[in-house]
């Protein structure tokens, strides 16, 4: 069964850490190093407050099964990046890496991307620079902060696949 509802808050007294909340479980999480952002802005390194859906999962296929889930599910491959450049008109969308086009690249070396939970944060309408790629994805062993994505735990992550569906609100505040 899909939950129906995330939510995810700042911890007292460190902005870049938090709590995630899904039917009575609470995971702590990494946040963006600017913490959570009412108005968030490419590059600031917060974490966008706001009501969200999670829009599909990417996964490394080459590293791990395909995980449970109810969401839309995508490999990822080589060449999968995501636009972050404000004057490109792919900006936060999922793009190739061809020749010299700069993006965020989801095939990482480290096990960061493994998991990608894909969010509508500024999708509709896409405004440049009002922020791109956030994403629920693995965390730092340490759950350093991120660029302004949440980040948790492999094993907190493959609990929450199992929950979350297209209908599902993540709250952020």
């Amino acid at each position: 069964m899909q939950a129906g509802l995330i939510a995810i808050r700042t911890a007292a007294g460190c902005r870049q850490r938090g709590w995630l909340r899904i039917w009575g479980h609470v995971i702590p999480v990494a946040l963006g190093r600017g913490g959570v952002l009412a108005n968030k802005r490419e590059g600031d390194g917060g974490t966008p407050r706001g009501i969200f859906r999670p829009r599909r999962l990417w996964w490394r296929a080459d590293r791990h099964p395909r995980p449970r889930t109810f969401l839309p599910v995508r490999r990822i491959g080589a060449e999968d990046a995501w636009c972050e450049d404000p004057a490109d008109r792919h900006y936060n969308q999922p793009v190739r890496l061809q020749g010299d086009r700069p993006g965020d690249r989801l095939a990482r070396n480290d096990h960061l991307y493994d998991f990608i939970i894909e969010i509508d944060h500024n999708t509709q309408p896409r405004i440049a620079g009002r922020g791109s790629a956030v994403f629920l994805h693995l965390a730092r062993p340490n759950l350093g902060p991120t660029a302004g994505c949440v980040a948790m735990t492999r094993p907190a992550m493959l609990r929450l696949l199992q929950r979350i569906g297209p209908h599902t609100r993540i709250v952020i505040e």
